[in-house]
C-alpha cells in the first residue's frame, strides 16, 4: 500500500490489491452476441422486404383508399407501356375509373425468354375485354398476352401465359333476362308435346 499527499493536503491511498468486497468480473456471457447476431438477421430481412418488387394487399389497402366517388365505383392500376409490373403499380395513379368503364384491363407484352417489355393497364368497357388471350410470338420475337377483371384493383398481377390471360368477372356478361324466356319455351314445347300425344 502507498500512501500520497495531495498539495491540499489530503491523503490519497493507492494499493495494488483489491478490496474483498469488490468481486472479480465474469466474462461476457454469450447471449448479448446472439442478440446481435438476431437483430441484424431481422434488419437484413426487412431491409429485403422493403426492395421487393411485388406488391402485397397490405400495400393496395395504403396505397389505395375505399372511399367512393359514386355507387359501385372502383380502381384499376393504370399505366402505359411501363417497363415492368412494378413500374406499374407503383407509379399507377391513384383514380376511380369513370362510370361507363366495368372492367380492368391488362396488355402485357414479353420478349422470346419471357422477360416483360412493355406493360399497360386501364380502366375499359366491356368491348375491350372480348378478346382476351395471349398472340402468337411475332417476326419481332415478341408475345402479347391481354387479360381483364372485375373489381377493385384486380389487374394487379400479369398475364403470362394462356391460363392468366382470361376475362375474370364476378357478374353474369349477359344478364338473367335469358333464364325466364328459356323456361317458357320449354313448358310450351312440353304442353305441345303432351297435346300432340294425347290425340294419337
Amino acid at each position: 500500500m502507498w500512501a500520497l499527499f495531495s498539495s491540499a493536503g489530503v491523503i490519497v491511498l493507492l494499493s495494488n490489491q483489491r478490496p474483498a468486497c469488490v468481486k472479480p468480473r465474469p466474462a461476457m456471457e454469450p447471449w448479448p452476441a446472439v442478440a446481435w447476431v438476431l437483430l441484424l438477421m431481422v434488419l437484413a430481412d426487412w431491409l429485403k422486404t422493403a426492395q421487393s418488387k411485388d406488391f402485397t394487399e397490405q400495400d393496395i389497402i395504403y396505397l389505395h383508399p375505399s372511399t367512393t366517388p359514386f355507387p359501385g365505383g372502383f380502381k384499376c392500376f393504370t399505366c402505359e407501356e411501363a417497363p415492368d409490373n412494378y413500374e406499374c403499380n407503383r407509379w399507377a395513379p391513384d383514380l376511380y375509373c369513370p362510370q361507363e368503364a366495368r372492367y380492368c384491363y391488362t396488355r402485357h407484352k414479353m420478349d422470346m425468354e419471357g422477360d416483360s417489355v412493355s406493360v399497360t393497364k386501364r380502366c375499359v368497357a366491356l368491348a375491350d375485354c372480348l378478346s382476351t388471350g395471349c398472340s402468337e410470338v411475332d417476326h419481332e420475337g415478341t408475345r402479347v398476352c391481354t387479360a381483364c377483371c372485375e373489381g377493385n384493383i384486380c389487374n394487379l398481377p400479369l398475364p403470362w401465359n394462356v391460363t392468366e390471360a382470361v376475362f375474370a368477372t364476378t357478374s353474369p356478361l349477359s344478364g338473367t333476362t335469358g333464364l325466364p324466356q328459356c323456361y317458357t319455351l320449354t313448358s310450351s314445347l312440353l304442353c305441345f308435346t303432351l297435346l300432340i300425344s294425347s290425340y294419337v
